[in-house]
């Protein structure tokens, strides 16, 4: 254990990692049964869940990794 104090504690980093795959596999569903949204939506729907989705998913992964929780 790295000494921390605060944070999120390793079980709340799991349940984020797990919700970002939930997430990102309804985000992948969604597009391959709808299709690639045209426009705003492509920037809305793609760029901002799949950057919400994946930047938490890598970032709980990360913290886990180098068990850096409290």
């Amino acid at each position: 254990m790295s000494g921390r104090k605060y944070g999120p504690t390793r079980g709340e980093l799991v349940f984020r990692a797990c919700f970002s795959v939930v997430g990102l596999c309804a985000l992948a569903a969604a597009v391959v049964l709808r299709g690639l949204p045209e426009g705003p939506g492509l920037i809305e729907v793609v760029g901002v869940a799949g950057a919400l989705f994946g930047g938490t998913l890598v970032l709980s992964l990360w913290k886990l990794l180098k068990r850096d929780h409290p």
